[in-house]
């Protein structure tokens, strides 16, 4: 907003001319920017903003809260009047002042009585340039009298003549709402034969026998105190004679045949006849002499009552009610007189002058009768208030003439009647400002060349500032027609060309000094489609594109959106969306409509259109079907405040029937040229009733549809403006979260559209604090959806609520919901920490909960910090890995698992709200017992001789306590798969290695191997071995050493083979990891390779080799990954000839030679492979399956985990040991698992597992992130 210059003309008498020339020549106030700086610089006088209704009706079993707000610089102060003399709220205990604010609350609920405070108030908001004064406000207490006692007689009535119940309430403030019921609370039915009036009193134009009952009750309900008061029972007794005789109709009300009725201008009227006769008369209005007025009349009552809204003088005259029935008629005349109390025509404007400058406050008013004017000036009376040489008063004007800073004051304009007053404030504000320009500086504005362009100069000062422009730094003063010059300081430049880029500069200036602010203007080429789309007929099943070719201005970034009859195009495969076209395969007929190329860049927008229509091929010529012709010759008619009737007449359907009509608006008021679905019809309706919005202004279209899909849109209808109204319903979502300790933040979804019902939309934000005897705090904002309250309390409850308002009005009361200020973060850690070790891996830790006021928010939970400080088994140090376990709620216990025996640890409790964690709980340090170690990292059997091994072992990873020794048992295994005696040896733990003596040569061994603590023995592994006979290696069955070499689909698989001769072998192979069945190939003949193909690339793959007739005797397993997917084929060696053939002849040497050996060794017998299940079991285990971990059939022993490609098995015998740590069942409340409120198992530990070593070596754990939270559950 800018200052403005505006002249102002008074009529004027021939006995004034004097003053002619002064009114020319009168300037008008400055109008001061809304800029939230500048108005906290500026002085003001005060100007009240808020204050309690003329008429205030109180509860009297509340607070009495007057309401008395203002606003002024400096801040103003408040004082009060009551019955006309000063009201000193000092001396009243029962009265305070609210805090920067004039509002009175009288407290009623402490001891107080409403009626001691009956009065007329009024409020004064002074500062030093003036004061301001509401209006009187009258305080009544609100009365709900009890019903007289009264006795009354049963009533009984003839059959078909008339009666009247009286009601007659008490008289109360407000007058009651009153209705009638019977003893079981349900309303009496009411017709055109019975009905209540508007006094209350139950009217009946004729009885009849089944009104005959003993509880009518009359009932008056007082509103503001929320009471209903009963009337006694009256009992109606109908006797009937016959013949009834019929009678023509009788005015019960009113009586006579004139009345009289003065009624107030924008009030309701209402007028009422009621009248008796057999059959039920039938009520009819006329006013003489002129008609009912439309739109604002309505007949309520079964037209026994006509109701005028918003009257005005023009409505009064001579109104007729006429009864009428068979029999003929009754009438009463009711003349109606409108007065008005006063009402403002020009209501007195704030003036902000500058020094030397003139100016004047007017106020007009009417009224009947006329109202008289009267000024004040600061409160008092102008007649004897200060004088000010500046000041002149002349009737409904105050005439200023150079003013100065001691003209400053609040004038007060009183306008009354007998019917009542109308009082306004308005304030004379004399500033001197040198110019201030409040665009920013080194704007930059961006115009589409060939647009107009605007460039601001927002500028305020007293006396008003002079604005010029120029072009550059050193340019000249911009004139001419090619600029316009607003007078708010904008520079229009209305063509903006290429040679218009530059540097403008503002300069602002009046006697108190000069300021200069400079802007810059870009000009861009304009966005052009130079291809449009074009309308396309296709057949079902073909293919169609649309182009859409562009040019733009090099420095905008343009985005091209392509629409589907005004919205988004389908989901749909079949629409390729290219830089320069749209594409659609596969036609169908859903396809048919009008598709729209939308170009946007920042600055502009353009867009074409194209039609689609999808056809049938006809076989052979055939009729054409089109879509039909647009709608005509579109009409309005039936226009109420909340519907409408549209009709129209179809176009030609084109050889397909009409299906529906689409009908759509649009509003011209809040988006013109967007057209929105409003309803649609079936094809054989032409009108339609449209249900409308307030405060639209609408336009319809109505669109035909057939099979072959759309018409164009018909040409809109006569525009039609509907009434604003209230709003009709308040902001959704309403929640209330602080983001700071000391704020609350509310926020709602704000209304949208239609949903305004009326200009100047706003929000009621209203907050008190929760179970606190506090007032509701509001505030009115702008149309945003966010309020801040800083300077709460930190974490506690607030009811909020937002009502919407508008011009004309609030919404309903909304509902009200519970929020909090902000969290902070705890103050205090969990005390009395408490642990409990239940065993070598699992301990319980126990908290005393911190009360919930030092929590200061939402109770998230608590969370247990625990890592290993130190490992009593091992000397070296690892990186110490932090663990956190979250307990949800108000938890006082949880389960520490996974934890390492034989370990020392530290905790620490903290508790954890919204914000975050409180302090740590001192470190509580504790130890867990030895446990049981894990296997021996692995086993070595070397060296074999015909009556010794040597053995050579790892020791445990996880010691888990101090190794006390080994265990060492060992049988011998016979040709008949038969174990023979155990023999048990224990080592000192210190060893690592022991050679067997005094075994029998040529003879396997089985070995059992363990570590032991003083708890107990850990798991053991096995190993097989063979001593050997006359310093040659034994010829027994077995297969080993398979190795294999793959590639991208397949995969050479050899081995090496001892045993008799002619053996069958196969080759199985599956996914390692997989649980599926092992697929088998059967090898030809005796050959020790074999290819693998058809694998997948880029697979780890298992495979074994086993021989046929020898027990199921199997190698051991590989594992090996093929080769990923390349992009040429390479050549497989192992399918080429030369290399069979050369394959062959290795296998062929090989097997003279162990037929040679075998006749040497000069001894017969085979040396099965297969063994019994139970000859490998340890004898003091249950042999169980392989699923279990144990032994099944029998295996090499091999180490079980994948290897590289290429890898082949040891040869030395080593057996190592797998990652056999127990998994740690993870109790945390992270992913899976979960704690019952025992305390068992409920959530996953949040560290990451130790890797275990590849030898016996002993490693240091690799450090791994602390996983700081889990959700919580």
């Amino acid at each position: 907003m800018q200052p403005k210059i505006m002249m102002k003309k008074k009529s004027i008498s021939a006995s004034k001319a004097s003053l002619v020339l002064f009114l020319c020549q009168m300037i008008s106030a400055l109008d001061v920017p809304l800029d939230s700086k500048l108005l906290e610089e500026l002085s003001q006088p005060p100007t009240i903003t808020q204050q309690s209704p003329k008429d205030y009706i109180v509860d009297p079993r509340e607070n009495i809260v007057i309401q008395c707000e203002a606003k002024g610089k400096p801040p103003p102060s408040f004082s009060w009047t009551r019955n006309g003399t000063h009201f000193d709220i000092d001396k009243d205990a029962q009265v305070t002042m609210k805090p920067n604010s004039g509002t009175l609350v009288i407290n009623i609920m402490n001891g107080g009585k409403a009626e001691a405070y009956e009065g007329v108030y009024q409020c004064t908001a002074r500062n030093e340039r003036g004061a301001a004064i509401s209006n009187n406000i009258v305080i009544r207490p609100s009365r709900s009298p009890l019903w007289t006692k009264e006795k009354l007689e049963p009533n009984q009535v003839r059959e078909g003549d008339s009666l009247v119940l009286h009601c007659r309430p008490p008289v109360g403030l407000p007058p009651p709402i009153i209705f009638w019921m019977d003893n079981a609370f349900q309303r009496l039915p009411q017709s055109e034969r019975v009905s209540q009036g508007l006094n209350g009193d139950l009217y009946f134009s004729n009885v009849q026998p089944e009104d005959t009952r003993e509880d009518y009750i009359c009932y008056a309900r007082f509103n503001h105190t929320q009471t209903i008061q009963q009337k006694q029972p009256i009992s109606v007794k109908v006797f009937s004679t016959r013949p009834v005789t019929e009678r023509q109709p009788v005015l019960l009300t009113p009586t006579g045949s004139t009345s009289t009725k003065v009624e107030l201008r924008g009030n309701v009227l209402l007028l009422e006849c009621i009248a008796a006769g057999l059959p039920t008369p039938v009520i009819r209005w006329i006013k003489e002499g002129g008609e009912l007025p439309a739109n604002r009349t309505f007949f309520e009552n079964f037209k026994k009552t006509l109701k005028i809204i918003d009257v005005s003088e023009a409505d009064s005259g001579n109104y007729k009610c006429i009864a009428r029935n068979t029999l003929g008629s009754a009438h009463h005349v009711i003349s109606v007189t409108v007065k008005a109390a006063p009402y403002w025509i020009t209501a007195p404007r704030n003036l902000v002058l500058s020094p030397g400058e003139d100016g004047t406050l007017i106020c007009r008013a009417n009224g009947n009768p006329k109202p008289s004017i009267s000024w004040l000036a600061n409160g008092v009376p102008i007649a004897i208030a200060p004088e000010d040489p500046s000041r002149k008063v002349d009737g409904d004007t105050i005439i200023f003439s150079q003013v100065q800073e001691r003209s400053s004051a609040v004038y007060q304009c009183n306008a009354s009647n007998e019917y009542g007053y109308l009082l306004a404030n308005a304030f004379v504000n004399v500033l001197a400002e040198p110019p201030r320009i409040l665009t920013p500086a080194n704007k930059l504005y961006q115009v589409i060349a060939d647009s107009p362009a605007l460039l601001d100069c927002a500028y305020f000062g007293s006396p008003k500032p002079e604005i010029e422009w120029f072009k550059g730094v050193k340019g000249s003063i911009l004139r001419g027609s090619e600029y316009i010059f607003h007078d708010n300081g904008t520079l229009e430049i209305p063509v903006a060309q290429k040679d218009s880029t530059g540097a403008y500069t503002c300069v602002a200036r009046n006697k108190l000094g000069k300021i200069q602010n400079e802007v810059q203007l870009e000009i861009k080429d304009p966005t052009v489609i130079i291809k449009q789309p074009e309308y396309k007929v296709i057949q079902r099943y073909g293919q169609v594109s649309f182009e859409c070719i562009i040019k733009h201005d090099s420095t905008l970034l343009p985005t091209v959106i392509w629409l589907k009859d005004n919205d988004e195009l389908p989901d749909d495969e079949r629409f390729l969306v290219g830089k320069d076209n749209l594409t659609i395969m596969n036609v169908t007929d859903k396809d048919d409509g009008t598709y729209t190329c939308i170009v946007n860049t920042t600055l502009d927008s353009v867009s074409a259109s194209a039609v689609l229509t999808v056809v049938a091929a006809p076989p052979t010529p055939a009729i054409i079907y089109a879509r039909p012709n647009p709608p005509f010759d579109l009409e309005l008619t039936g226009q109420l405040e909340r519907s409408v009737e549209l009709s129209w007449i179809p176009g030609d359907e084109n050889n397909s029937p009409i299906t529906n009509f689409v009908i759509e608006y649009e509003d011209g008021l809040h988006e013109p040229g967007v057209w929105h679905y409003q309803t649609e019809v079936p094809g054989t309706q032409t009108t339609v009733q449209l249900k409308l919005s307030p405060y639209v202004n609408y336009s319809f279209r109505v669109i035909a549809v057939n099979e072959i899909g759309r018409s164009q849109p018909s040409e809109p209808s006569e525009q039609y403006l509907t009434k604003s109204a209230n709003p009709d319903e308040n902001p959704s979502n309403v929640q209330g979260i602080g983001s700071e300790p000391d704020n609350l933040v509310i926020t709602w979804e704000s209304l949208k559209g239609f949903q305004s019902n009326g200009p100047g939309l706003q929000y009621k934000v209203s907050w008190r604090q929760k179970d606190v005897d506090d007032e509701w705090t509001s505030v009115i904002v702008a149309n945003v959806s966010k309020y801040i309250v800083s300077g709460t309390p930190t974490f506690v409850p607030y009811e909020i609520k937002v009502q919407a308002l508008n011009d004309l009005g609030y919404a309903p009361e909304p509902s009200e919901v519970i929020g909090h200020s902000g969290e902070d973060l705890p103050m205090v850690a969990p005390g009395n920490v408490q642990v409990h070790v239940i065993n070598s891996t699992l301990a319980k830790v126990h908290w005393d909960p911190v009360p919930l006021k030092t929590v200061r928010g939402h109770l998230q939970g608590y969370k247990v910090y625990y890592w290993k400080v130190q490992s009593l088994s091992r000397r070296s140090r690892r990186h110490v890995e932090k663990k956190i376990l979250t307990f949800r709620g108000n938890k006082t216990f949880g389960m520490l698992p996974g934890l390492e025996p034989y370990s020392t640890y530290k905790l620490n409790v903290r508790v954890a709200n919204g914000k975050g964690e409180g302090p740590a709980s001192p470190d509580k340090v504790f130890r867990t017992p030895e446990g049981v170690p894990s296997s021996p990292s692995f086993l070595k059997i070397t060296n074999p001789t015909l009556d010794s091994l040597t053995l050579e072992w790892g020791s445990p990873t996880h010691p888990n306590g101090v190794l006390t020794s080994y265990i060492l048992k060992f049988q011998p295994i016979n040709n008949t798969h038969e174990l023979g005696p155990l023999v048990e040896i224990r080592i000192p733990a210190n060893e690592s290695s022991l050679i067997l003596k005094n075994l029998n040569y040529s003879t396997r061994y089985k070995f059992y191997f363990n570590a032991q603590t003083s708890v107990g023995s850990g798991n053991q592994i096995t190993e097989e071995a063979v001593t050997i006979m006359d310093e040659v290696q034994p010829l027994y069955p077995r297969i080993r050493n398979v190795t294999t070499a793959a590639a991208e689909t397949y995969a050479n698989i050899s081995w090496e083979y001892e045993g008799p001769d002619h053996a069958h072998f196969y080759v199985e192979y599956g996914v390692a990891g997989s649980k599926e069945d092992w697929k088998k190939e059967i090898v030809n003949g005796s050959r020790s390779f074999f290819v693998l193909k058809g694998l997948t690339p880029g697979t780890a793959y298992k495979v074994r080799v086993g021989a046929e007739g020898l027990s199921g005797f199997r190698s051991s397993e590989d594992v090996f990954e093929t080769g990923p997917a390349m992009a040429s084929r390479q050549v497989d060696i192992a399918t080429q000839g030369w290399f069979i053939g050369l394959m062959c002849a290795v296998a062929l040497l090989i097997l003279i030679l162990l037929i040679v050996c075998f006749i040497r060794r000069n001894k017969g017998g085979k040396y099965p492979v297969k063994e019994k299940e139970d000859a490998h079991a340890d004898p003091e285990i249950q042999p169980m399956k392989e699923d279990d971990g144990t032994f099944g059939e029998y295996s090499d022993a091999e180490d079980h985990k994948p290897l590289k490609k290429g890898s082949r098995t040891p040869s030395d015998r080593t057996v190592k040991k797998e990652d056999s740590d127990d998994s740690l069942v993870d109790y945390g409340e992270g992913v899976n698992g979960q704690f019952n409120e025992d305390g068992s198992f409920i959530g996953q530990y949040s560290g990451k597992k130790e890797k275990e070593p590849a030898e016996g070596n002993e490693s240091s754990e690799a450090p791994s992130p602390v996983n700081a939270m889990n959700s919580f559950v």
